[in-house]
């Protein structure tokens, strides 16, 4: 979905991957030959454990995994003629509504987020600062059935209200374009980075997104490729990740793709957080920690290839809560 190169204008030299020179910011969305990198995970795990690489999703343009699939969304709502006059409503943890947030005002388009509560500070200025309007939304606005799901449910009523014709919702729980993002572009970044060797994929729970697309895609390569997922405790505080106790099992989610589920509390997750700064240099966020910790208690087939979802610097709100007077987590 990214161009190439384009040739110079009046105006402008041209896009050139060869030495990194874009005309247009969309032009840094990943693909297979242009994938976000790779890095070895040395020092938080034990030295019997199968390698463990980290795909950094949060050297992204917008930040976050959630760039391929905001941009796959959109490219799947103008394909249905379904962006012509209207706006876009999308409930989101915010990595989501971000990316849709800089592509919506690259477009000239307004967003509307339905964000649940606790997400960080920081991440509610980002959409505010890209133009976005935000509603932060009680986890139990509507309590039917699942309490944390009320952003969800927010959204698709303003989805539906005015017969429909004044938003346009993404739907990024239910849409099949969110599975096509991952299976047309990580997990063949995956692919050909591990020259076809990975042996484990670890990723999480969230809109589940990207561990259906990559766990279709790698095990059409190898079915013997082992898929696990990770699952946060109910009443978690680790943004972008689901209990699937107390939220609705996303409508995209194969379950037949999962071969084991591990559940993590937040409290090893952000020390993992923390050593991963401290030990590894890598700035990134409580999700990543969650996603660490269950992987490097894993044995088996090697290498085990880990999502990274996004960066530590969304989260220094969240971090400076969980910092002790000696700067150590206190969870």
């Amino acid at each position: 979905m990214t161009a190439t190169s384009t040739a110079p204008s009046a105006t402008g030299l041209g896009s050139d991957r060869a030495v990194r020179r874009f005309e247009d910011v969309r032009e840094l969305l990943p693909d297979a030959e242009n994938p976000t990198p790779l890095v070895r995970v040395r020092r938080v795990v034990p030295p019997s454990a199968p390698p463990l690489y980290l795909k950094l999703e949060w050297l992204n343009p917008f930040g976050s995994i959630k760039d391929r699939t905001a941009a796959y969304l959109l490219a799947d709502l103008e394909e249905r003629g379904l962006l012509d006059g209207r706006e876009l409503v999308e409930p989101s943890s915010g990595n989501t509504a971000i990316a849709l947030a800089a592509l919506a005002a690259l477009a000239g388009t307004r967003l509307t987020v339905t964000i649940p509560d606790g997400v960080p500070e920081e991440k509610q200025i980002l959409l505010r600062m890209l133009g976005a309007e935000v509603w932060p939304t009680p986890d139990d606005l509507c309590p039917v059935d699942n309490p944390k799901d009320g952003a969800i449910a927010l959204a698709r009523s303003l989805a539906a209200s005015e017969g429909g014709r004044r938003y346009a919702m993404p739907d990024q729980y239910a849409n099949p374009a969110n599975v096509r993002a991952h299976y047309e572009t990580t997990g063949p970044e995956i692919w050909r980075q591990t020259g076809g060797e990975v042996g484990t994929f670890v990723a999480g729970y969230g809109t589940c997104g990207t561990i259906t697309g990559v766990a279709r895609f790698l095990k059409e390569q190898d079915p013997s490729i082992r898929v696990v997922a990770v699952e946060p405790q109910p009443g978690h505080r680790l943004p972008g990740l689901k209990s699937f106790a107390e939220a609705s099992v996303p409508e995209i989610l194969d379950e037949g793709l999962i071969d084991d589920v591990v559940r993590v509390d937040d409290g090893p997750a952000y020390e993992m957080t923390t050593r991963l700064f401290r030990e590894e240099g890598l700035m990134v966020g409580p999700s990543t920690g969650a996603i660490v910790h269950a992987a490097a208690g894993l044995d088996g087939r090697g290498p085990v290839v880990g999502v990274s979802p996004d960066g530590g610097t969304k989260y220094a709100s969240y971090f400076a809560g969980l910092l002790g007077d000696e700067g150590l987590p206190t969870l």
